[in-house]
Parts: C-alpha cells; structure tokens; sequence
C-alpha cells in the first residue's frame, strides 16, 4: 500500500459533548475508509466505544442498530460498503493467544475489510500489518469524551 494511500484516514483530537457527537465522529471516520484498515480502540468502561463503532459501522452502510458490543462473541462481524470486524479482547489473555483465538491473522488477511479492535493491548507485541490507526477515547460518565485519532499503534496517554 503505498504512503498516499495510508494517510487518507483524519487524525487529530475531537470533544465530544455527547453521544450524538461521538457516533456523527465515528461515521465521518466510517466515510473516509477504504478496506484494509486495522482500527486499535482505547479508552475505559463505559465511554463510548460502542457509540463510536455505531457511527463508523454507519460510515460503512451497516444499519448501526445491529452493532452491538462483542465482549461475549469476541468478534461480530457486518457486511456494509466493506466488511466489518468489530474485536472485543477484554475477556481474553494477553499475548499472542488473544490473536489466535478471534483468528486474527485471517480477518486482518482480507484487505477490503475494516477490523477495530477493542483492548489491543491485549495482543501484546503481536505483529499487525502497517494500516494502522489508534483511537482513543477519554471520559466517562457525563463528561465529555476526547476523542483522539493517531497514525499507528502508540497507546500513550
């Protein structure tokens, strides 16, 4: 994938002040992706990243209603504009295991699809192709959520 074609996803640090906000955040995301994008989603209990995969699954022409939380299926997937793989790594152990038991290597494989993870850190040092962004959502409660978007698979604060 050449260096143009990486660079096509917004970055930068959005406020949101509800949840209307967050879901329109992550539709304008769902808009600009191309298939092949691997979406790392950070961010604590309850502030939003089901939201936001709402609107990004929006973004792709997935009915959001259907998008729910995969914390017990650990993967769900959705046929939209392109593919979607929505990852939920929390239940499962850190490392290479955690890959290997969402068959990571083959959603990551199919390069139409859009995989978001949730919990990354769970994989460890696990090698994930160059297509990366890293999204992070600040908050909870009624505060307002900062909504960070990066290029690459750095979890800082």
């Amino acid at each position: 994938m050449s260096s143009s074609q990486q660079q096509h996803v917004s970055t930068g640090e959005w406020t949101s002040r509800d949840p209307g906000e967050t879901f329109d955040l992550g539709k304008q995301l769902g808009d600009q992706l191309r298939g092949g994008e691997i979406l790392l989603l950070d961010g604590p209990l309850g502030a939003g990243k089901t939201i936001f995969v709402k609107g990004l699954a929006a973004g792709l022409d997935v009915d959001a209603d259907e998008v729910t939380s995969p914390s017990f299926t650990l993967v769900n997937p959705y046929d939209g504009r392109l593919p979607l793989f929505h990852i939920d790594l929390y239940r499962l152990d850190t490392g290479a295991s955690a890959a290997h038991a969402v068959d990571l290597d083959e959603l990551v494989a199919n390069e139409q699809a859009v995989v978001v993870i949730e919990w990354a850190e769970r994989l460890g040092k696990y090698p994930l192709p160059p297509c990366v962004w890293h999204i992070k959502i600040k908050g909870d409660g009624d505060a307002a959520r900062i909504i960070a978007i990066s290029r690459g698979t750095a979890t800082k604060d």
